[in-house]
């Protein structure tokens, strides 16, 4: 497949997933809290240096923050979305690729 792209996306504050059906038929779900601690700006990343890198998929899996909540979501483009995170972060751009590549249906 050429592109990747979101065929719909859920944000579920309930199960506290978000959800992206993409044009291929996959379906993936993303933990809040590993969204964030996998949020792919220059100052989560430790620098310009460090951007570029694939989400640590066990990072994704595993973090918890009970108290983390999505506020909002943004389209950015069309080629990502972008986060208001309960904390105050929002610098994080997430592209079609970063998430796509991030899916933990595998």
């Amino acid at each position: 497949m050429d592109k990747v792209r979101p065929a719909n996306i859920t944000a579920d504050r309930n199960e506290r997933v978000l959800i992206i059906q993409w044009n291929d038929g996959k379906e993936c779900r993303y933990p809040f809290a590993g969204l964030r601690a996998v949020c792919p700006c220059a100052e989560c990343q430790g620098g310009h240096n460090n951007m570029g890198r694939p989400a640590d998929k066990e990072l994704l899996r595993s973090a918890k923050d009970p108290e983390l909540t999505m506020e909002k979501i943004e389209p950015v483009g069309t080629y990502a979305l972008t986060i208001l995170w309960s904390d105050g972060h929002w610098q994080g751009i997430y592209t079609w690729q970063y998430l796509y590549d991030a899916c933990l249906s595998e």
